[in-house]
């Protein structure tokens, strides 16, 4: 695999809710202006993984890490860093689509806004909607209610919202799940455009589409003590697809198992 600058990495990270260890000694280079792919069968902690990486999990009561998350030269699990601060660098589209019961252009402009943004919002707005490929979808409606809008415009409007405060990596939880086949393609077009400004990390189900969008894939299972999930194998997503090194991953890749 030809590695690009990483963005983010992770060091024997393992991640517990409260004395359960859901995921143990990760390490993970996660790279710049790419997307990563993290795949494997229900209940590896996949889900928990991706949280990390903004401290999401500290929403969770009894939740604690060990080991290190290194990002723009700096530990990120250490007290001093305030995860409020690090989600604008780290921004998050979930796995439903969760506007905020407001207008179309208040959804957006509500990061901005939060973050004490100074400059031009409306213009702020137009290009984070532009970005998220709905702009001419609602250009002309951006007083209307955000739920009035399709599943597949709502989650791209939290992309739009996520965009706002301009982060550096986006991570995104199963973002099409509930999303049809039409919804589904724009998103993961959308995908593969913002690409080229920033990180991605995607978690998904969806072998076809781990394959279709992302640059490198890892890949989580068990481990021995079939309770903590850890990556067994990163590759590029060609190999991983094709000739992947690890028979448990070929299994999962090929429909055998999970």
């Amino acid at each position: 695999m030809d590695a690009a600058p990483a963005a983010l990495t992770t060091h024997d990270l393992s991640l517990y809710y409260g004395r359960f260890r859901a995921v143990r000694d990760v390490n993970l280079a996660v790279q710049r202006q790419r997307i990563t792919a993290i795949i494997g069968p229900s209940g590896c902690g996949k889900s928990t993984l991706l949280r990390s990486f903004n401290r999401m999990n500290d929403v969770i009561p009894g939740t604690r890490a060990e080991g290190r998350i290194m990002f723009a030269g700096q530990n990120i699990l250490v007290p001093e860093v305030d995860p409020v601060v690090l989600r604008r660098r780290i921004g998050m589209v979930f796995q439903k689509p969760n506007p905020f019961p407001k207008s179309i252009f208040d959804n957006v402009a509500w990061g901005a806004r939060v973050n004490g943004f100074r400059g031009e919002l409306e213009k702020r707005v137009e290009t984070a909607l532009r970005q998220a490929a709905l702009w001419e979808e609602v250009e002309d409606k951006l007083d209307r209610d955000a739920l009035a809008l399709s599943l597949g415009q709502q989650q791209r409007l939290c992309i739009a919202r996520a965009l706002a405060v301009e982060p550096e990596i986006i991570l995104m939880d199963e973002p099409c799940s509930a999303l049809d086949p039409i919804a589904t393609l724009k998103i993961e077009d959308l995908m593969r455009s913002l690409a080229l400004t920033y990180t991605i990390v995607i978690v998904t189900h969806n072998m076809q589409q781990a394959a279709r969008v992302s640059d490198v894939t890892a890949m989580m299972m068990l481990g021995d003590d079939s309770r903590a999930g850890t990556i067994i194998e990163v590759d590029d997503t060609k190999a991983i697809f094709t000739r992947p090194r690890d028979k448990r991953t070929e299994d999962y890749v090929t429909g055998r198992f999970g």
